[in-house]
Order: C-alpha cells, then sequence, then structure tokens
C-alpha cells in the first residue's frame, strides 16, 4: 500500500528496465545543453552548492541503506524522515532515487545534471498520518540544512486537493503547503522547482503557488526534446477551462506552467544499478533544480572573484546573483521558444517548442495579449542550461547607466513610481527581445511561538501580491503613451515580453510599481536579451 501512494502522488511514471541509451540526451544539446557547461572552459558541477528535495519517500544513502550497499552513483549529502534523521532502510523509495539521479548521479554513463552538487532528501513519509504541515515541516527542515545556505528544492510530489481540510477547496494559492513554499521562498531565499500536474490531474497542490517555477515535460521530435508530452496537464480549449479551473488549473486567468524541461523516456539508473526509462513532471523537474546549481557555483565563483578585484577591475556582480528571484526571471527569460534562422534575430535559440495542438508560441493568447504573460502550456519556453548561464553570466546592471543587450538587475521599487532601463545601443526592426520581471507574493508566518519557525498547528496570512507591469518603449517615450511592447497582467508575479522591434531605434525598458496590495516597497528581479545593431 505504501508503495502504491509513492506510485500515485509521485509526479511520473516508470516504465520497464531496459537497456538503453544514457541519461546524457537530455542533459545533451538535444535537451537542455547541460553537459557544455560540464566541459571546459566552464567547468560547472554544482561544487560546494547546496539543493533540496522533498517527497514521499527519499532515494537510499550509501552506508545508510542497504539497497544502496552497492552504489555511490547518487552521492548524498544527508537524508532525513519529515524533520528528523532518517532511519536506516525506513522511507527508501526508487521513484526518488530516481529523482535524485537526474540532479546529482556521478555515474559516467548516467551523469546528473549538478553532479558535485549537495542533495538534502527528505521523506514526508506514507499517507497515514500524514498531511500539509508535515510536508511544511519536511520543507522547512531541508531549506535549513548547509547553514541555512540551500539554493533549491526539488517538488516531484504533490498534494490532492481530495486531501485538503479547507471546505471546498480550490487552487486559489490558499493552501497550507502553496502559502509554506512561497513564505519559504522569500524567508529563506531558495528557488521551489514544482513538478506540474498531469494525466488526470489528482495531485495539484502546491502548483498553485506564486513565488516557485511550475515544470511541465517535453517528449522527443526528431530526436529533439520540443514537443509538449501529451500526459502534461493543460487545459487546450474553453470548455476544458471552466471544466478543469479551481480543481487542477489555478483559478482564475492566472497561468499554472512556468518552464518545461525534458520528461519522456529519460534512461536512468536503478538502485540496484538497473537501468530504467521513466516519464513524468517528477523527471522534468530535477533538471531545473540541477541547472540552478550550475549557475549557483558559477555565480559563487564569478561573487568571490569580484571581491578580490581592484575597482577598475570589477565585474557586474553581487551577492544578489544568490536571489531566488533573480534565478526565476534568468530561466524563464532564457528559455527557448522558436528556432533562431542563422542570423540572431531571435537569439539565437536552438529549437521551436510545440504544444500539444503542435502550435508554436507565436500563435499564443501570451504572445497576442499584453495581460497575459505565460502560455498556458509552456510558459515562457523550454528549458536551456547553456543559455541560461549566457544571461547569467552577462552581469547585473543598474538603471543609473546605460546597460547592454543582455543582462540582469535585482532591487526594488517604491509604488508609483518607475525604473527605467536604457539599452546603450539601438535595436534591429524585426529583430526579438525577450524581458522577464519577476517578484513575490508576500506571505508571512502567524508565528505563534516567536521562534522564527514554523510550528504544527501554526498558519500562514496572504498579504497578496503587489501589481508591477512592464514595458519596452522608445528611448523618448513613456510607458503610458508610447510602448512597443508589454507586459501587465494583473494576477501574475511574472511579467514576459517576447515580440519584435517595430522599429530601428534605441530603446529603454520599464519596470512600473502600479499598485500597492501589501508593502510599498517592492524588490524584483529583470533579466532581458536583446539583439543589438
Amino acid at each position: 500500500m505504501k508503495k502504491l501512494t509513492w506510485v500515485i502522488w509521485g509526479c511520473g511514471a516508470s516504465c520497464l528496465s531496459l537497456p538503453v541509451l544514457a541519461l546524457t540526451s537530455s542533459i545533451g544539446s538535444d535537451g537542455i545543453d547541460a553537459l557544455m557547461l560540464h566541459q571546459p572552459p566552464y567547468n560547472l558541477s554544482g561544487k560546494k552548492i547546496a539543493i533540496g528535495q522533498v517527497e514521499i519517500g527519499r532515494p537510499g544513502q550509501f552506508g545508510v541503506d542497504k539497497s544502496v550497499s552497492k552504489n555511490r552513483t547518487v552521492p548524498l549529502a544527508g537524508v532525513f524522515q519529515g524533520n528528523q534523521p532518517a532511519l536506516s532502510n525506513k522511507g527508501v523509495d526508487p521513484h526518488a532515487y530516481n529523482v535524485a539521479g537526474v540532479m546529482v548521479s556521478n555515474d559516467k554513463g548516467f551523469r546528473g545534471v549538478a553532479p558535485g552538487a549537495r542533495l538534502y532528501s527528505s521523506a514526508v513519509g506514507s499517507i497515514k498520518g500524514m498531511g500539509q504541515p508535515e510536508e511544511c515541516l519536511s520543507t522547512q527542515h531541508i531549506a535549513l540544512q548547509n547553514g541555512n545556505d540551500v539554493r533549491a528544492i526539488n517538488f516531484s510530489f504533490g498534494e490532492p486537493l481530495s486531501r485538503d481540510p479547507r471546505p471546498e477547496p480550490v487552487l486559489d494559492g490558499k493552501a497550507l503547503l502553496t502559502l509554506c513554499i512561497d513564505w519559504s521562498s522569500r524567508v529563506h531565499n531558495v528557488v521551489y522547482a514544482i513538478a506540474g500536474n498531469q494525466g488526470k490531474g489528482g495531485i495539484p497542490i502546491p502548483t498553485d503557488n506564486f513565488n516557485g517555477i511550475n515544470v511541465a515535460f517535453s517528449s522527443r521530435r526528431e530526436d529533439i526534446f520540443r514537443k509538449l508530452d501529451v500526459s502534461n496537464l493543460v487545459a487546450i480549449n474553453e470548455s476544458m477551462t471552466a471544466r478543469l479551473s479551481g480543481k487542477e488549473l489555478n483559478l482564475g486567468p492566472r497561468r499554472t506552467i512556468s518552464i518545461v524541461a525534458p520528461g519522456n523516456n529519460i534512461r536512468l539508473l536503478n538502485p540496484d544499478g538497473t537501468v530504467k526509462k521513466v516519464t513524468g513532471t517528477s523527471f522534468a523537474t530535477p533538471h531545473v533544480t540541477g541547472t540552478i546549481a550550475l549557475l549557483q557555483e558559477f555565480g559563487d565563483t564569478t561573487l568571490k572573484k569580484s571581491q578580490k578585484s581592484s575597482a577598475q577591475q570589477k565585474p557586474n556582480w553581487s551577492i544578489d546573483s544568490r536571489r531566488h528571484e533573480v534565478m526565476k526571471a534568468v530561466l524563464l527569460n532564457s528559455a527557448e521558444k522558436i528556432k533562431d534562422d542563422g542570423d540572431g534575430l531571435k537569439l539565437g535559440m536552438t529549437r521551436t517548442l510545440i504544444d500539444k495542438q503542435n502550435q508554436d508560441w507565436l500563435t499564443s493568447d501570451a504572445y497576442k495579449d499584453t495581460a497575459i504573460p505565460l502560455h498556458t502550456q509552456m510558459g515562457t519556453g523550454h528549458l536551456n542550461a547553456f543559455r541560461a548561464y549566457q544571461q547569467f553570466s552577462a552581469g547585473q546592471w543598474s538603471p543609473d547607466r546605460a546597460v547592454p543587450a543582455i543582462g540582469w538587475d535585482y532591487r526594488a521599487i517604491f509604488a508609483g513610481t518607475s525604473a527605467d532601463y536604457a539599452l546603450a545601443k539601438p535595436l534591429q526592426k524585426g529583430s526579438f527581445v525577450s524581458i522577464t520581471l519577476a517578484w513575490d507574493r508576500l506571505v508571512e508566518l502567524d508565528d505563534d511561538n516567536k521562534n522564527g519557525k514554523y510550528d504544527k498547528g501554526e498558519n500562514f496570512r496572504d498579504r497578496g501580491l503587489n501589481n508591477l507591469d512592464l514595458h519596452l518603449i522608445r528611448a523618448d517615450g513613456t510607458s503610458d503613451n508610447r510602448s512597443s511592447c508589454a507586459s501587465v497582467s494583473r494576477v501574475d508575479s511574472v511579467e514576459h515580453i517576447f515580440c519584435p522591434v517595430p522599429e530601428n531605434g534605441n530603446y529603454k525598458i520599464s519596470v512600473k510599481f502600479k499598485n500597492s496590495i501589501n508593502e510599498p516597497t517592492q524588490p524584483y528581479a529583470l533579466t532581458w536579451w536583446t539583439a543589438s545593431k
């Protein structure tokens, strides 16, 4: 019964064990292109970066569990049962082991995305006596590992609405576990990578979060991961939207999916060393978590160099590179939508991602409607780790001076004001721009005992989402009357622009804090990628 529960609640399905090709197909150039970052001159493996995993079960740890007594290919920094140390041979689950392998496997044929990262894993436990409070405790415990320095946490499981204790629950962002995720994102500065719902649904909590990254999964077309897999649970017409909204999809117009990663027929090692093909959002999500570890290793190395450099040689870098909002904006903005024709006008993208109806991003309402920042099935596109590195490594730039064609920033803005980033070089007509703005919903803990931690029986308070807008405007214009491209959602914590430049000329990016719902000051992360002349 316990094993059956893990299968049902884990966001993926495993196939028969077969002698098949290695994991490298999903992390190579046909997948997320992370292998490039493993090699010189980058040499990134996620070394010294802590990431986390929370599931119903946990992977086996060498020296603790018999199931991996002869297998050291998935090294773990720590394993737990809830918020306590794990007991030997208790709570071990092959599904969790497979998910961990995508992130940190060091097997030569099945190398993970970030084989040098430090992975901490907690098993919530079986269905009996377990619920969202216990899941929140497990999550918090992982977030506090490594000296309170865990950069990303992987969720390859979900909680069914049928077990939510609220009367007539819907996906409105107010389930305890969802509130916990959004609170922890801000308080612990952690990126939460959440497996999107799939199949007939049933495990949608916490996909209604605001501050994390929800992941859908792709399958191969012409040997490249570029097709949204049919198993992803998304509405493909108005009648489906009406039927699924609030139960399996977010209530109202807010979109569920942030990004897409490989998840169909992924080849992984079992604890006993046999090879398995697996499918599901469970196995797409750790591609995102592992990519964050690679980027954070680069960020920490650059930060150390910056601190040792003279004033004249300092790179445009700061500790803001560790912010979860920055990581979210970097991954979403660098995602691939439309294959470049070789002239760089589509920002060098290597694939065209298509949805269930074989339509691309340019046919979507997200492309045509400024009030809709995310594609309902694709989010902002397909994960590409190397492009994310390019976006991130371009450095941090402030609105105080002209900014380069690619870059990012993190700062705070006051209600009723704008921050304008003037692009140093003019843009070419017909070239595309990609711009992403990310900020947090404000969730606070009702901390009854004032210990600064969530305790069972405590609750969270949703203080809402401030309303920020994003515009690309002519350098001599304003966002009110001369906006060339815009993203002006009233319900999302992300704004995203992907549009062609209407005319040759000089442009600026404008971030506008339109409405204050909670605090008058709002931190945000901004990323941009343009094809300058």
